[in-house]
């Protein structure tokens, strides 16, 4: 145990490696590979590269690592990056065909929204397009289930292999997102209930029986930020509560909705956003630093 505790991050890293390099044979190649995802974050994960092969997929161990400290063994560990390894591996070689025809994959492309500056240099090599201070980004939906979805980010060496242009893409995005990803928006208060304990005062109704919030995001609450683009989805919100809104950038998966009549104001708001994103929202999740205004009379979302 004391080994444990004194173990670094980066000192569990390099120990995985070697005992996964230890259980390969020699036209396998195995090595650390950083990565920087979205918003600056940087992860590291093991590449297992194998001779003649075309895809070589990385496994990220920030999490495999909390197994580590909570007893998992090395050992152990290594045995389920192989194990994964073997599993994607045997899918890839389907996908890789997959992603090479773009009238395959034309009808599985969804937008995602993130921040425009936190994410400048991943946009130099990716297709976007510019939505008030956020970007709006293009990915292959490969699978979603209910953890989540596996997708690949459409970059511009893609454009050029699909021969295809940005708008082409774009086009796709908007007509695929909200069929593959439908929206879900719900009373923040109907939200807490399925939680066992109930946060102070957060999502109740006023005296007036309003609710003070309303979550909204997509069916799997994953990268639900995006579903404020979906054709009419703010007008139909609008028409419901039957005034102006406040749009808070929760995180990259939801957004909240605030009533004009039943919110503090701007400024508090936008207080509330940078309290929030500063204490419980993990930075590669972060979507922005301020509030949004719709305007039902203008049908606009404005910062």
């Amino acid at each position: 145990m004391k080994e444990r505790r004194g173990m670094t991050y980066f000192q569990f890293i390099h120990a995985v490696e070697g005992k996964v390099k230890e259980k390969v044979d020699g036209n396998i190649s195995v090595y650390i590979h950083s990565t920087v995802k979205n918003n600056g974050t940087k992860r590291h994960g093991l590449t297992i590269a194998e001779k003649g092969g075309n895809i070589f997929p990385t496994i990220y161990l920030e999490e495999y690592y909390q197994q580590f400290l909570a007893g998992g063994s090395v050992e152990n560990i290594a045995g389920d990056i192989l194990k994964m390894y073997r599993e994607v591996r045997f899918k890839s070689s389907f996908e890789g065909e997959f992603l090479r025809d773009f009238k395959k994959v034309k009808e599985r492309i969804v937008y995602h929204l993130v921040n425009r500056k936190a994410n400048e240099d991943m946009l130099l090599e990716a297709p976007y397009d510019e939505y008030l201070d956020l970007a709006v980004v293009y990915y292959v939906l490969l699978e979603v289930n209910s953890y989540g979805m596996a997708s690949l980010m459409i970059r511009d060496e893609h454009l050029k292999m699909w021969n295809v242009s940005k708008k082409e893409v774009s086009c796709e995005a908007q007509r695929n997102t909200g069929k593959l990803l439908p929206y879900e928006f719900r009373a923040m208060s109907a939200l807490l209930k399925e939680l066992p304990v109930k946060e102070d005062g957060m999502g109740e109704a006023d005296n007036k029986g309003k609710d003070l919030m309303y979550v909204l995001s997509n069916c799997i609450r994953s990268y639900g930020a995006a579903v404020i683009l979906y054709e009419n989805q703010l007008d139909g919100i609008g028409a419901y509560l039957a005034e102006n809104f406040y749009v808070l950038p929760s995180s990259i998966h939801e957004v909240i909705v605030v009533p004009e009549s039943v919110s503090p104001g701007r400024e508090a708001l936008d207080f509330l956003v940078v309290k929030v994103n500063e204490t419980q929202v993990d930075p590669e999740e972060y979507l922005s630093n301020h509030v949004y205004y719709y305007d039902r009379q203008e049908r606009r979302l404005t910062a």
